[in-house]
């Protein structure tokens, strides 16, 4: 066959075929299927609060028709629960959340990123004028602590490595933040393991730190997502992640201005308080890696032995790969 037949061929049957297999990529593309709405997960703290009251998000998604809702969560644990149960599309959790997430019955709780270590951000506290100076000395005592919360692994590893056994040595009261506080304030706890804001403000108010993560857990941030909602909708998670970039990447090169920012959103919280907090944590939403996904391994495991999980979940089954996108990468905002 001469080289002008094959051209011919190529020109007269391979072409079109090639055209027409573009065009339904390109409409492919074009018509991928966007949510009616999404909810968005978060805690009365961090920079989903920024991001909720900028409005960047709303007008992201505004021309797709989507609608996005807020919803505010006391903690991680309840936060996932209703992850798994579809009533959350997207959320931000300590570490150790995502571990009962994933153990949870029916559990539908992925990775989608997770934010840089901050173990200075989570602490054991004491009152001013407790005689309580090691974590050896609260034999006997009992802490105060959110269940499946960040602060809850880091209040077994504290004890572990103090000698002391969780509910034979020192007795857990599983109390949410506010109730905590109380709890801490009037004499109820000897102590109470907390994460930022909530550590700040307790030590601007004369709390005493009996030691902060460092050394102990990597107290890490993720962003989590329900498989369901990845599976139709991954370009809406991506999206998400590349507005949480450019907010994370301001949080970190202006911390008085977020501080500031996040004092007005929250109310009744001094920019102080919240800038301490911000500059001790880890900023800047980054793709699960092998190392992550083996020390979340590790906690899972540790909860599995304690018996606080029914199931000892594979963290590497539960991990959805993000690629960000260059822009997302190197935003400023």
């Amino acid at each position: 066959m001469s080289n002008h037949t094959l051209s011919t061929l190529f020109r007269r049957r391979l072409l079109p075929w090639l055209a027409a297999a573009l065009t339904l990529v390109t409409g492919a593309a074009q018509a991928a299927e966007w949510p009616k709405e999404v909810t968005i997960g978060y805690q009365k703290y961090g920079t989903l609060i920024i991001l909720k009251s900028r409005g960047d998000l709303e007008k992201r998604l505004a021309p797709h028709g989507v609608k996005v809702n807020w919803a505010e969560f006391s903690a991680g644990v309840p936060l996932l629960e209703g992850l798994n149960a579809g009533r959350v599309h997207f959320g931000v959790t300590g570490e150790t959340p995502p571990i009962f997430g994933q153990a949870a019955r029916g559990s539908q709780t992925t990775y989608v990123a997770y934010e840089p270590a901050s173990p200075k951000s989570e602490a054991l506290l004491v009152r001013k004028d407790s005689p309580v100076k090691s974590v050896a000395d609260l034999k006997g005592g009992k802490v105060a602590v959110a269940k499946g919360s960040n602060a809850h692994y880091f209040t077994l590893v504290a004890l572990r490595k103090a000698g002391l056994v969780p509910g034979k040595d020192v007795q857990l009261a599983f109390l949410p933040p506010s109730d905590a506080r109380s709890a801490f304030e009037r004499g109820d706890v000897q102590a109470w393991a907390i994460w930022d804001y909530f550590y700040s403000a307790a030590e601007a108010d004369g709390a005493r730190v009996l030691l902060d993560g460092e050394g102990l857990v990597d107290n890490h941030g993720f962003y989590l997502a329900p498989s369901s909602f990845l599976e139709r909708y991954p370009h809406v998670v991506s999206l998400i992640l590349e507005e949480i970039t450019k907010v994370d990447h301001w949080t970190t090169a202006t911390p008085a201005a977020a501080a500031e920012q996040l004092a007005r959103d929250l109310g009744g919280v001094t920019p102080a308080v919240l800038e301490r907090a911000l500059r001790r944590a880890g900023f800047d939403p980054q793709p699960i890696t092998p190392a992550i996904i083996a020390a979340q391994q590790r906690i899972a495991d540790t909860l599995h032995e304690q018996g606080l999980i029914p199931t000892r979940p594979n963290v590497a089954d539960a991990i959805w790969n993000w690629t960000p996108t260059r822009t997302a990468a190197h935003s400023q905002h």
